[in-house]
Formats: C-alpha cells, structure tokens, sequence
C-alpha cells in the first residue's frame, strides 16, 4: 500500500493504536505482523524471497560471530552471496541475457536468451543492503549477532522504511526494538507534522510536476529544447519531493512510534559541489557504499589515478543499484567522473576562487558552485529518466532546437500548454516549489517544530487545518506510485 493512499492512512492509525494500547512485550509481534502485511499488499508470494534471506542472514550472523579465522569469511560470504545472488536473478537476470543476445547478434551467433516473466519484488535494493550491513558490521564486530530471531526479521522488515528507505545500520535500529516506547503527546504530533509535510512533497509538487515531465519526455521532438530543459529541471524537482517525501513521511512513521530514523536529506540542492551534494541527497545509500565499497577499495588514499577509479567503481554500482538499464550507469559515470574531476582538480580551483572573490566577493562564487552543480545533477536526471539511451540521445539531440520560439512569447507559451499546463497551473507550479524551497530556508535557520509550537493553539490548529485543506485543493489527483519503489 502506498503512504498516499487512504488505505495507509487507516493502516497507520489501526497499529498506532494498538502499538500503544498493547503491552511493550507484545509490541514487536504486532510491528512484525504489521509489517508483513504491508508488504504482502504488494504482491504477497515475495514475502518469501524476504523470508529466505533473512533466515539466511540471520543465522549467517551467529556464525560469524561463534566462528574463527577463514570460517568467518566463509559465513559472511555465504550472507553476501544469498543477497546478491538475489538481486542478481530477480533485477539484473534479464537485463545480462538482453545484452548476451545483443553481443551474440553483433558477433553472428544464435542465441536465444532464457528471461523471466516476473515483476521485480518491491523495494529489493533497500531491504537487501540493510540485510547486508547487518552481517558486515557483524563481521567488522561492531554489532552483536541478533539471537531473537522475531526482532531481527523486524530489523529487516519495519514497515516505515521497508521499501524505500533509510537503509538503516543495525546499531541504530535494533535496539531501539527493545525500549519500551511511552505515548509521549509532543513526539506523535512532532511525527505526525514530518508526515504531512512529506505528503505535501508527494502529492501537491512531485505529482504535479510529473504531468509536464511525462508528457515532454514522451515526445521531446515537439518541444524542442526549451520543452525537454523545462522538463527536466521540473523532474530535479520531482524526484527531489517524491523522494524526500516518501522519506519524511518513513521518518515521521517510526517518530510517531517512537524511533529514530536517520535523516535521508540535507538540502541537496544548496550544495556548492557534487561531493557535497552527495552528502546531503540519499545519505543512507552514499554512506553505505562510502563504509562498505569506497573506502576498502582504498578510499584516496592511494593517489589521485586510483582515487578516480574507486570513485568511478562505487558510482557505476550505484547506476546500477538503481536499476538494470544502461541509462542508470550513464548517470552514475557522470557523477563518478564529476568528483574524479573535482578531486584531481581541488588545488588549482581554490587558487582560482581565491584570486577570483577578492574580486567580484564570496557571493558570486558561491552562485557559480552552485550553478556548475546544478548543470551536472540535471544532465544527470535526464539519462536517470531516459526510458533507454537511445531516448536519452533524442533528448540531448532536442536541447540545441526550439530556442527561436523564446522570441515569439505566444509560441514558447504554446508549448507549455501542450505540456499540460494552464496559466494557472504554471503559476502555481512555480509557487508550489517556492514554498518547499521557502521552508527548507526557514528551517535551516530555526527548527520548524519548535516554530510551530510556539504558536498559540489556536493558530497552531488553524494553520493545521489550513494545511489539510491545501493538501486536498492542490493535489492533481494522480496518486503516482513514489519513483524509488521500483527500486
């Protein structure tokens, strides 16, 4: 079920509610069974693949810890190979035997290719990758192997972020299980204020922005280049409050119910380099691939040429986590070779912004970072939204078209129009994204929670009601399924 659906709504409010009535003892059953519930409203045979490598993990873990020497490398192994053997069959199984067959045709052999008619398990990269730090940070001893079985298998399957995040570590997550959670008044509203905002995100500015990037990324050659730059500065916007949003919404979940998630988003889109925007967008993931693959491949450590390799290994995985299609390690190359360019280049760029703000001041760098960090992250969304990289290369070929229509403001709006936008519609896109933007400014300077109850109850509750009713006026209605579930 999806967190904007009136079925999750009633979902929620039902394990709250028996969440607190209950005793902290029959607590976690109740998480446990919640939770397979709401994974097997997607497509209940796969809660068997769950349950395979959790067993597997599971007592993975116990070996690691109880064993000595090549007997340990030998159980995490068998714990790592289960995940992504897993992974392998169910999301990259067709896309290897599509491109054995396209190697076979290109060299003349017949080959006919065995592809599984099956749909990729919802949320598979995410649950896997918790399952994996779990036995690797067993392995490293830094957690103690989980014994009840009932609250690890929660530890994978907690429904806040079972499908698409935060990947949690174990240290975090587990023994939060074990605290007894007490109805605490603030925190729920606190919860509940991080859900609504997320829903926000989702319904009103991700959703709507998807009408105009759908309809130009269908047919780029009839908007031309200012149609598909629209577009695709729109989809930035999409994925961000799609994203973000669903991440809110898990956070503010487990908030309600007592636990703490960590934060997924740092304002991504403030950031003055492309390794700074790494740390702030999808911090769960980055900082999984930087403890489990970047920094045992050596890290910098081994000067700037292997440097540029392991930044370019862990972006092409993280391609291809995203998914089994080409355009994914198109986007994780650019961004892996906008940091090996960034890191061979640090030196003579700070002596050039040194000599360059005593000049025109710290300001104008500061805009020029950004914009450079923009351009890169927004070449990268649209490969990451190219259905193929033949779709990706009929959207680059449309970016140098169209632009004389600027002249002729009727034409330039035309195509706006026929992107699915009304005057009103655009205006309020672009208001819509004011206020996210707007908020996320505020809330760097002051805590939004500590803001709002501040506020005498009356106006805190008309700025409630206020907010739900926005919540309806201004969703288009679509009910979009959130991006990263197809992850």
């Amino acid at each position: 079920m999806l967190f904007n659906s009136a079925a999750y709504a009633v979902f929620f409010a039902i394990v709250v509610a028996a969440y607190f009535l209950l005793p902290h003892r029959s607590r976690w059953p109740l998480l446990l069974a919640a939770s397979c519930g709401f994974y097997m409203w997607f497509r209940p045979v796969y809660i068997l693949i769950l349950g395979f490598t959790i067993v597997v993990d599971y007592w993975a873990g116990i070996w690691i810890e109880q064993a000595q020497g090549t007997r340990r490398r030998w159980a995490l192994g068998l714990s790592l190979a289960a995940n992504v053997g897993v992974l392998a069959v169910f999301k990259y199984w067709n896309f290897g035997q599509t491109n054995l067959e396209a190697a076979a045709r290109f060299l003349g052999w017949n080959y006919s290719p065995a592809l599984l008619e099956m749909a990729l398990p919802i949320g598979l990269s995410f649950h896997t990758f918790q399952a994996m730090s779990y036995t690797i940070e067993v392995y490293r001893g830094h957690q103690r192997a989980e014994r009840h079985f009932g609250l690890y298998s929660l530890y994978v399957m907690f429904f806040p972020q079972l499908v698409a995040g935060p990947i949690e570590r174990p240290q975090n997550l587990l023994d939060q299980f074990r605290t007894h959670h007490r109805f605490d008044y603030d925190r729920v509203t606190s919860g509940l204020r991080l859900m609504g905002w997320g829903l926000f995100k989702k319904v009103c500015v991700a959703d709507r922005m998807s009408i105009g990037v759908n309809t130009v990324y269908a047919q780029p050659e009839h908007f031309g280049g200012p149609g598909v730059t629209l577009a695709t500065l729109f989809f930035a916007i999409q994925i961000y409050c799609d994203f973000s949003g669903y991440s809110d919404m898990a956070l503010g979940a487990a908030r309600v119910l007592g636990f703490n998630l960590m934060r997924n988003f740092d304002h991504p889109y403030a950031s003055k380099s492309v390794s700074e925007f790494w740390r702030r967008w999808h911090v769960s993931l980055s900082t999984w691939f930087k403890d489990y693959l970047y920094i045992p491949l050596g890290g910098s450590r081994n000067g700037p040429l292997r440097h540029g390799m392991n930044l370019m290994i862990v972006f092409l995985l993280s391609g291809l986590w995203h998914g089994a299609n080409w355009t994914f390690l198109v986007w994780g190359a650019i961004h892996g070779a906008a940091l090996a360019a960034s890191a061979f280049t640090a030196g003579i760029r700070q002596q050039i912004r040194t000599a360059v703000a005593s000049r025109i001041g710290a300001g104008w760098i500061g805009l020029w970072q950004r914009l450079c960090v923009g351009i890169v992250v927004a070449l990268g969304w649209l490969f990451f939204r190219a259905t193929s990289l033949h779709h990706a290369r009929e959207l680059i070929g449309q970016l140098g078209t169209g632009w004389s229509a600027l002249a002729h403001p009727g034409s330039a709006m035309h195509l706006i129009w026929d992107a699915g936008y009304g005057r009103l519609d655009l205006i309020l896109c672009f208001g819509l994204v004011a206020t996210v933007f707007a908020v996320e400014w505020f809330e760097r300077r002051r805590a939004m929670n500590a803001w709002i109850c501040s506020l005498p109850a009356w106006q805190r509750w008309g700025l409630y009601h206020a907010f739900v009713i926005a919540l309806f006026a201004l969703a288009p209605g679509s009910g979009d399924q959130f991006i990263y579930f197809q992850f």
